[in-house]
């Protein structure tokens, strides 16, 4: 059998006030995910938990991002995490803080003939 491609999601996040990167990041994920129910595994005889997933975020600051607390979004299967240079943030008005946008990307993989 061989790893094949069979779905991509895709999600935004944000931390209005904080700028922390992980739970923009996390907020992404979950939102890429949350919206779908993924019946392609079951569909060809296989156990959810053998999904593979292969998450990419982007987000202004990577090195911020904690990839174990987005990996424990993921509800089946197994996963790696990619950070990347992406994402938004906007300052505030004063200049004091800023709001953080991340984007995820979800790929998932199953072993099938």
């Amino acid at each position: 059998m061989a790893l094949k491609r069979m779905v991509l999601e895709i999600g935004m996040g944000t931390d209005i006030r904080g700028s922390d990167s992980t739970k923009a990041a996390v907020r992404a994920l979950r939102d890429a995910l949350w919206h779908n129910s993924l019946n392609v595994a079951k569909a060809l005889g296989l156990d959810t938990d053998s999904m593979q997933v292969e998450v990419t975020i982007g987000v202004p600051r990577p090195e911020q991002v904690n990839k174990d607390e987005v990996l424990a979004v993921l509800p089946h299967g197994t996963g790696t995490v990619t950070v990347v240079d992406g994402g938004l943030e906007i300052a505030n008005e004063e200049g004091t803080g800023s709001t953080l946008i991340a984007s995820a990307a979800a790929v998932v993989w199953l072993d099938v003939a």
